[in-house]
């Protein structure tokens, strides 16, 4: 397994994980951020789905592919934080939801452009199962 095989299932994993904290803790937490607890609970769904396609996908899907999507979301997960962040300082209260409502679309474009890539053929000799 390659290093970015395994950031891709860590990646993938970690979303997973949050979108549990997130569905479990929706309302206090929407509280902290100043969003709904559905929009919270909404996220959550979302990261739930796109964590398990991008683990799903793994053997199939160019690690190439997997690099350029995560840099894309994690280059918007920065600057949509940021945005909040500075909505926030501001006084407004949707710093917290311009944030979130990024985290429930985000990881659903990240999951269908992922399923839309051309998967990779493997090699004959990759394709055998050599654990005897």
């Amino acid at each position: 397994m390659s290093r970015r095989m395994v950031g891709a299932v860590a990646d993938g994993a970690f979303k997973v994980l949050l979108a549990a904290v997130w569905i479990a803790g929706a309302a206090p937490l929407g509280r902290l951020l100043g969003t709904p607890a559905w929009l919270m609970a909404a996220s959550g769904v979302a990261l739930l789905i796109g964590g398990g396609v991008e683990v799903g996908y793994t053997r199939s899907r160019s690690m190439l592919t997997y690099t350029r999507l995560m840099i894309a979301y994690d280059s918007g997960w920065v600057l949509t934080a940021l945005a909040g962040l500075l909505m926030a300082r501001q006084g407004s209260g949707a710093g917290g939801e311009v944030w979130m409502g990024y985290q429930t679309a985000a990881p659903l474009v990240f999951a269908a452009v992922l399923v839309a890539a051309t998967p990779v053929r493997m090699a004959p000799e990759a394709r055998r199962d050599t654990s005897d």
